[in-house]
């Protein structure tokens, strides 16, 4: 594994031409404990990983800290780091410390430690990049965070029968903490401002990886408004990497209720109608139809994956069980391995 900061040269083409023994070099796009899973999981195969993470978060502590300095919401950022910390006592560790969350009477009650760290690291050094690769040092993160844009973020959802009273009502609702939760069904979300800056950086990971994992997560809010900022979505489309979509396990309550797998893939085609996927990973206990998940895929240009990748404790996947569907499909799917 390799410390946040620490980049690898590329040699040969991007995309299938890594030699033996050469580890992929990968970025995982998404936002909280999706996006955490997937990490988890990643960084148990690569060493040259780079997590791109959404900043449209406007609750919780993230919000507090939005509202009140003016910078991107942490939270999900702070997850990603989390979820790079290795598996030693260190990186145990400093996952718990920036994970921890004060319990208080006053101001300081909700907030957690990582996300009063990355903003003063922020102030410090004035550049939300190297603040991030600063953290990551610290907590000896095997890969590098990075947001999508450079600017905080509004997430807006068109929704149909928002007010149960009036189930054929379109209305709009504003804000990613309303969008997680909102009643009724989403049609469409977008961004404010609507054409955000990427930053350039994850923009370079993307143009520069062998593979794009995109998901899972909460789709309306942490997966699909990647696809929203016009540098990235860019970057998503023309890049050489084979691209892997993951599935959630379950429809998420509120957002994606009553959601096919299917479904998921066909809103994230609507949203881009320009790109293509390579894969499709699912679960292989929740997917009903596995005909229909096949035609979906299709017609984003991919195949499906179906494997055992959730933990048995509970609707969460496992990172052992995840990472080896990973390192399957890496291997498989036109690559020259193993890594290991």
């Amino acid at each position: 594994m390799i410390m946040t900061g620490r980049r690898q040269r590329r040699t040969g083409r991007t995309g299938t031409g890594r030699g033996r023994g050469v580890p992929p070099k990968v970025v995982a796009l998404g936002g909280g404990h999706g996006l955490a899973a997937s990490l988890a999981a990643l960084r148990r195969i690569t060493g040259d990983l780079t997590a791109v993470v959404t900043v449209a978060d406007d609750g919780g502590s993230s919000g507090r800290l939005r509202s009140e300095m003016g910078v991107l919401p942490p939270g999900d950022l702070r997850k990603a780091l989390a979820a790079l910390c290795g598996d030693d006592e260190w990186g145990r560790t400093w996952s718990r410390v920036v994970q921890h969350r004060f319990v208080s009477g006053g101001d300081l009650h909700g907030h957690a430690v990582g996300n009063l760290l990355i903003v003063a690291l922020w102030e410090q050094l004035n550049d939300e990049v190297a603040a991030l690769e600063w953290v990551g040092r610290l907590l000896g993160a095997h890969g590098r965070v990075l947001p999508m844009s450079a600017v905080p973020l509004d997430l807006h959802a068109v929704v149909r029968g928002h007010d149960p009273a009036e189930p054929d009502a379109v209305s709009t609702v504003k804000g990613q903490a309303a969008v997680a939760l909102t009643p009724g069904e989403v049609l469409e979300v977008m961004l404010e401002p609507a054409d955000p800056p990427a930053v350039p950086e994850a923009v370079q990971a993307v143009l520069d990886a062998d593979w794009v994992v995109l998901g899972p997560g909460s789709w309306f809010s942490s997966v699909i408004p990647h696809l929203l900022v016009p540098e990235l979505a860019d970057a998503l489309m023309t890049t050489r990497a084979r691209r892997v979509l993951t599935l959630n396990l379950a429809p998420q309550p509120g957002e994606t209720d009553g959601f096919s797998p299917q479904r998921h893939l066909e809103v994230l085609g609507r949203h881009a109608p320009k790109l293509t996927i390579d894969v499709v990973l699912a679960d292989e206990a929740a997917v009903p139809d596995r005909g229909s998940l096949e035609e979906a895929a299709l017609r984003l240009g991919g195949a499906v994956e179906l494997a055992p990748v959730a933990a048995p404790d509970g609707p969460r996947h496992d990172p052992e069980l995840l990472a080896a569907a990973y390192d399957r499909i890496f291997r498989m799917r036109g690559r020259i391995g193993p890594w290991r």
